[in-house]
């Protein structure tokens, strides 16, 4: 087992490790895009770059993480990312923007959530379900932590400046990823197993690689269109932008609440129920988001609810591997199905942003609702076809 002290670092780690790197664009691009030869389109551009970076080496990481263990390759995560915010304070043209995002993109997947997810499970097999949901909790505080850090450092050293400070960030988090243990999880001698720690009955089953990545991969495009475009979305209904600000703010208070539930539960709930409960979360959640224009409960619970689905959909994504899969195994299956779902959230911003030209804001809506529902619909496959299976074992 890990100890606490150890999965509160690495807890840290994925909070800074987020904070500096998915969440820097958020407050960096303004003034990226202000400077003369730039715009958000392409400061936006280098972004979709580092999370094509990411699909691409999803798989080779993840079998990196097998055979290397998680330490040394989360450590070369935290050097990369210093590398890349390097190269952007340095980079004067747009090649070597992109060639720094494209750094980045590669950093983040050494070192994000699937990267922590995998070394986790290498250490602690079917137990690392816990101290999954517990770095999920520290991680989910990136954007409230280093939004308004990252805003000062940018009134204060310019952009560029910036980026350097979070340089430092980057490697100060070495000592937090060299906490992490040593060590490989292997599976017990030939006992009558526990509920908890049993292995599902079809391994490696073709049926439960396909529904598995299909909720990933919808699940990463619907929250990438989303948090890009939710705001506009919802004024675009009607809403005051004042008050959609403040609304979409209940969605990482949602996501934060459905995680330290799961947290504190001690992982008592089915990973195949806890998934099927937060995917239902997500039609509920866009049908309240129809009437979001003309009723702000309507909008309040749409953004509560789409947080909270969210914020398990998270933990899921990174648990569901250990009773599905084997997982001496876990970074390569999961690094080959998760890469799709990287290449999706790259394009979805451009996608949302489409449909809201040519169809409006309430096309995008009906969009969502519909992929709400698919990714439902697998989930619902998904717990009865192996959830059933796993508990008859």
């Amino acid at each position: 087992m890990i100890s606490g002290v150890r999965v509160f670092w690495f807890g840290m780690a994925q909070l800074v490790g987020w904070g500096i790197t998915y969440y820097l664009i958020g407050v960096f691009g303004e003034a990226m895009s202000a400077e003369p030869g730039s715009s958000m389109a392409i400061v936006h551009g280098g972004f979709s770059v580092a999370l094509l970076v990411m699909g691409l080496a999803s798989g080779p990481v993840g079998r990196l993480i097998d055979r290397a263990g998680g330490r040394p390759v989360l450590v070369a995560g935290a050097v990369l990312t210093a590398l890349g915010c390097a190269g952007l304070a340095l980079a004067r043209e747009v090649v070597g923007q992109y060639a720094a995002w494209a750094c980045l993109g590669l950093a983040m997947r050494l070192s994000l959530y699937d990267a922590a997810f995998a070394a986790l499970a290498r250490l602690a097999g079917p137990a690392a379900r816990r101290p999954m949901a517990q770095i999920t909790l520290l991680g989910g505080l990136a954007s409230t932590v280093f939004w308004p850090i990252g805003h000062l450092l940018v009134e204060t050293l310019g952009w560029r400046g910036a980026a350097w400070a979070y340089a430092a960030f980057a490697l100060a988090t070495i000592p937090m990823h060299l906490a992490l243990p040593a060590g490989h999880w292997q599976p017990p001698a030939a006992t009558p197993a526990s509920p908890g720690d049993a292995a599902p009955a079809r391994r490696d089953d073709p049926l439960a690689a396909f529904l598995f990545a299909a909720i990933a991969t919808l699940a990463s495009f619907l929250n990438s269109g989303m948090s890009a475009h939710m705001i506009t979305v919802m004024t675009g209904l009607g809403m005051a932008v004042s008050a959609a600000i403040w609304v979409s703010s209940l969605r990482g208070i949602g996501q934060s609440l459905a995680r330290l539930a799961e947290v504190i539960s001690g992982g008592r709930f089915d990973p195949f129920d806890l998934n099927l409960a937060a995917t239902a979360m997500l039609p509920l959640c866009f049908l309240a988001g129809l009437f979001s224009g003309q009723m702000l409960a309507a909008a309040i619970l749409f953004n509560f609810l789409y947080g909270a689905g969210n914020g398990i959909l998270t933990i899921t994504r990174g648990t569901l591997p250990l009773v599905l899969f084997d997982p001496r195994h876990y970074g390569a299956i999961a690094g080959r199905l998760l890469a799709p779902s990287f290449f999706f959230a790259a394009v979805a911003p451009l996608a949302y942003a489409l449909v809201i030209e040519r169809f409006g804001a309430g096309m995008a809506m009906y969009l969502s609702l519909a992929l709400g529902f698919a990714i439902l619909a697998a989930s619902l496959v998904l717990r009865l076809r192996f959830g059933q299976n796993r508990r008859e074992r």
